[in-house]
């Protein structure tokens, strides 16, 4: 029986007392006004005590989609670590990023340095600018400033802003400096999470006085050890590209390469460790804008001219990232709970809509599959095993205009590579298992998204299905190895088509990719049967999808559990991706009734539920427990699902920079948040059903782009009421905890009426216990990250 140290009728949530009190946002950079964009608090996620504790957020400014984030620079990132941390008392630049989460690596880095003195200094530990007071450091999507001091004396006042392609940077040096500014091009870059594991990538750089330009290239790109073998020479062919612009005359300028400077030089060969610098009149107010380009520097000046032409003030770069930002966040607006509740719930939101970004530029983009450019859209940053659980559903409702561009991509990925993505940061890094490409696609086309080539969709599809990796019968697959080809469904051909499971004396990860490739095979399926497909190819993909769980289910155990090609068991440690037994054997997400069944029917599948959570196995770091809590409802015990829900909300979330229990992701964490805030997650997202569970707010409002508003009331839920007594949608009673897409995705209304007790409806199994004595018993150990 699972216990929980406390019911939930007194506080939503428990926040720790180290949340910040941030510095205002200047009013000269506070329109238009937003109180959603007010509560974002971009610190939320970027602490931890390690890289899997923490949320990998960085507090950067660029709009919804951006290509390029620019942030203040704390530290030298590389997988594991990312450019911003909360903790440091120094800036060391500001940083073009386009790493889009923690375990990911950097590409195309550039950082624009400033500082003072006769011999400007690039290397990293020697040029940090202490905080004046750190208390006054600004955070925003739109805007960040701060008051440095520079190591050789004086202080600048540094302010930043960015476009989806162009950084805006202002610099105001005190009368006491003889500043300077660098653009670094090419920098020692880490590879892999081992820190002295160092390479020199390439960079060049030029220096135009008349045209107040410094201009150049960087080859970074720290992924490429796990590019697939066949599309390697089209990798190393990346280079970003730069181009950034003055508004004031250089005094004197150079380059330093490899820590020697070159004093009056406009230009220098390729190299590493390359960087220029110009010199400014004492107490100088700079300006400087660097359009960043995957194309050529040509495009990178046509990018700046077009995002932050001449003349624009930084206020009104900042108004115009803010105005993109404000039109989405009024989409959604909650009423009840704190300022705190408010702080996560819209910074969630605010995380929501930064990934996959924007790749191509104005109709043309390098792709890394053939080292080309194409005309065309493009996106990268797809963590696709995570986001295809919630935030992909999130996104269909809340901004489907991007969605059929997004998929598009996906799709000349395949043109160009051979396959849909799997995890893209520029180019396919093998990372994660599954197809879940075919997930993204299929809930699309099921939810009624047009305007991308459907026909192709299938073939690309249907090829994930169907073929399998080349040397699929001897090639491992683990985790990031190097000089190996496209993953997708490793094991496909060696046991899965014919026995229905992935062998773990062949393959890593295997059960997780069992359970993972039938899901995909479901999705399949559903695409096949909404393009209007035979049925005999529904029914292949379909029976596939619900007899393959069940081969990895050992009855004797009553856990699923690896098995070798031969058949035996493997052991039930082995096979798992970022989870275990306990997880992934609540993990037949399409086929939740013969999961009940095959563990022993709804009491003893609650029981297992309870074990699972009161046992401490429940890990929402990872994203494959994140839907197990609803779990609950779908097998009669409702309220107990709710409880948990709630504490999962209270303990892994919260508005300190240690705000987010796991990585974010790429969104997924905040999708989770969302959605449970919301009342309702889907559980399986290709069904077009989403489970309900305990809305943490009264009221939610979303402005649905079609035009008309979902309205969701859930009166004492962000107080004393944490349990569902009944729920209408549009006037109509729910019988069952389900909700459909086409209940809401137009518009709407949903009706939760809550309560203090736990309530009958669909909660028949612990109203039979004991007239609910079982929850009021229940004691879940709830820890609240400290900040």
């Amino acid at each position: 029986m699972i216990f929980i140290r406390q019911r939930w009728p007194a506080a939503l949530f428990v926040f720790s007392a180290g949340a910040f009190a941030r510095a205002p946002i200047p009013a000269s950079f506070s329109e238009p006004a937003c109180e959603q964009f007010d509560y974002i608090n971009p610190l939320i996620g970027n602490g931890g005590d390690t890289p899997n504790g923490s949320g990998g957020m960085i507090p950067s400014t660029a709009p919804p989609f951006g290509m390029t984030r620019w942030v203040a620079q704390t530290h030298e990132n590389y997988v594991s670590k990312t450019p911003y941390n909360y903790t440091a008392n120094s800036i060391h630049g500001f940083q073009a990023t386009h790493q889009p989460a923690i375990w990911m690596g950097e590409s195309a880095n550039l950082a624009v340095i400033p500082g003072s003195g006769k011999n400007p200094v690039v290397d990293f530990a020697k040029r940090g600018m202490v905080f004046v007071n750190q208390d006054e450091e600004v955070l925003s999507p739109s805007y960040y400033s701060a008051e440095l001091a520079l190591p050789e004396g004086g202080k600048v006042f540094a302010e930043q802003s960015a476009t989806s392609r162009v950084g805006h940077l202002r610099f105001t040096f005190s009368k006491d400096t003889s500043p300077y500014i660098i653009i670094e091009a090419s920098r020692p870059s880490v590879i892999t999470s081992t820190p002295t594991n160092i390479t020199y990538p390439n960079g060049t750089i030029e220096v135009d006085p008349a045209r107040k330009e410094i201009c150049g290239t960087n080859s970074e790109i720290q992924d490429f050890i796990i590019a697939p073998v066949s599309i390697r020479e089209a990798v190393s062919n990346f280079k970003g590209y730069f181009c950034a612009r003055f508004d004031v005359d250089f005094i004197d300028f150079g380059i330093i390469q490899n820590g020697t400077t070159h004093y009056g030089e406009t230009k220098f060969p390729q190299s590493p460790l390359l960087s220029a610098y110009a010199h400014f009149n004492s107490g100088a107010v700079v300006n400087v804008r660097v359009g960043v380009s995957f194309i050529s520097i040509e495009q990178a000046r046509n990018n700046l001219d077009r995002e932050i032409p001449d003349g624009q003030s930084l206020e009104e770069t900042a108004k115009s990232t803010r105005t993109a930002w404000v039109e989405k966040m009024k989409r959604v607006k909650v009423e009840g709970g704190s300022d705190a509740d408010k702080e996560v719930f819209y910074t969630a939101v605010f995380h929501s809509f930064q990934y996959p970004y924007e790749q191509d530029e104005y109709g043309r983009y390098f792709s890394a599959y053939d080292g080309q450019v194409h005309v065309g859209t493009s996106y990268t940053g797809y963590s696709i095993w995570d986001t295809y659980r919630a935030e992909w559903a999130w996104q269909i409702l809340m901004v489907p205009e991007r969605v059929p561009d997004m998929i598009t991509s996906m799709l000349q990925d395949y043109k160009e590579g051979g396959w849909l993505p799997m995890w893209k940061n520029i180019f396919e890094t093998n990372i994660m298992v599954g197809t879940h490409a075919d997930s993204l696609v299929a809930e699309a086309v099921v939810k009624g998204i047009t305007g991308f080539d459907r026909d192709l969709a299938w073939e690309a599809v249907y090829k994930d299905a169907t073929v399998p990796p080349l040397n699929d019968h001897n090639t491992v697959y683990d985790d990031r190895e190097e000089n190996v080809d496209f993953e997708v469904r490793a094991g496909l051909s060696s046991v899965y088509a014919d026995q229905g499971w992935v062998a773990d004396d062949i393959h890593s990860e295997s059960a997780s990719r069992t359970l993972d490739y039938a899901y995909d095979d479901y999705c399949v399926a559903m695409l096949a049967k909404a393009l209007g497909k035979d049925s005999e190819t529904v029914d292949f993909f379909l029976n596939r999808s619900l007899t393959a769980p069940l081969k990895i289910f050992n009855t004797h155990t009553g856990f699923m559990e690896a098995r070798n090609a031969n058949g035996e068991w493997a052991g039930e440690d082995n096979g798992w991706t970022e989870g275990d037994k306990w997880a992934y054997s609540f993990d037949i997400i399409h086929d939740v009734d013969a999961l009940i069944k095959a563990r022993g029917g709804p009491s003893k599948f609650v029981q297992s539920l309870d074990d699972h959570f009161n046992g401490g196995h429940n890990d929402h770091t990872n994203e494959p427990s994140h839907h197990i809590p609803y779990l609950y409802a779908l097998a009669g015990a409702a309220s107990k699902g709710q409880e948990i829900i709630r504490a999962i909300a209270a303990s892994d979330y919260n508005n300190t920079a240690r705000g987010l229990s796991g990585n974010e992701d790429c969104g997924q964490m905040s999708a989770w948040y969302i959605f449970s805030a919301m009342g309702w997650y889907p559980v399986n997202p290709v069904s077009k059903e989403y489970v309900i569970g305990s809305p943490l707010f009264d009221k939610i409002t979303l402005d649905l782009p079609s035009g008309k508003p979902l309205i969701i009331t859930s009166y004492g839920a962000s107080s004393t009421k944490p349990y569902v007594q009944s729920v209408k949608v549009n006037g109509e009673k729910l019988a069952e905890p389900i909700i459909h897409h086409d209940h809401f995705a137009t518009g709407g209304r949903i009706e939760f009426v809550m309560q203090e007790e736990p309530a009958a409806w669909n909660n028949d199994l612990v109203v039979r216990s004991e007239d609910i004595q079982s929850t009021e018993q229940m004691v879940l150990e709830i820890v609240v990250p400290s900040s």
